[in-house]
């Protein structure tokens, strides 16, 4: 079920970054590139300033749990299930990052990137269900993650910022 639960995250994923880059081929070649890495920071130091507590404030999402109906559909079950998490069609968002890669692919990821970005956002969504899963069944998971968050929140931020400006650089 893991394979396909995966394999529905990356195929979403990617359907998601091929649309946001074909869209944002009309920005990247018409707005200045100066004021689009410009939006792109400005929206970045409002989500890590969120991610480290500073600010608070909600993003999109479709607060929507798992249907049971997955379950009785089985492989097809899950990888439909995994391709609506991978296109953030059906799911929780506790950060603001998914959105601050998704406005980075619209303005300034060139297309080709739009791919590894979706790669990388399927694999952080694939993370967390199976290291839950693998940790215990004791609720022992939520438990660290309350106690971690605080710090792990802005490591996460400061990984996602420092790609983009590893991108701004290359660019």
């Amino acid at each position: 079920m893991v394979r396909f639960f995966g394999a529905g995250l990356f195929l979403g994923a990617a359907v998601v970054a091929f649309v946001a880059a074909v869209v944002g081929a009309i920005p990247q070649a018409l707005v200045p590139e100066p004021v689009r890495w410009g939006l792109v920071g400005a929206v970045a130091l409002a989500v890590v300033a969120r991610e480290c507590g500073l600010l608070r404030f909600r993003v999109p999402e479709n607060a929507r749990l798992v249907p049971e109906d997955v379950q009785h559909l089985r492989e097809w079950g899950a990888l439909q299930f995994g391709f609506e998490m991978g296109t953030g069609m059906r799911t929780y968002s506790p950060s603001g990052l998914p959105h601050l890669l998704l406005l980075a692919v619209v303005l300034v990821v060139p297309f080709p990137a739009a791919f590894a970005v979706a790669a990388g956002f399927a694999a952080g969504r694939l993370a967390m269900p199976l290291l839950s899963n693998a940790w215990s069944d004791d609720g022992g998971w939520s438990e660290l993650w309350a106690r971690t968050q605080r710090w792990v929140r802005p490591l996460l931020a400061a990984v996602v910022v420092g790609a983009l400006a590893v991108v701004a650089v290359a660019s």
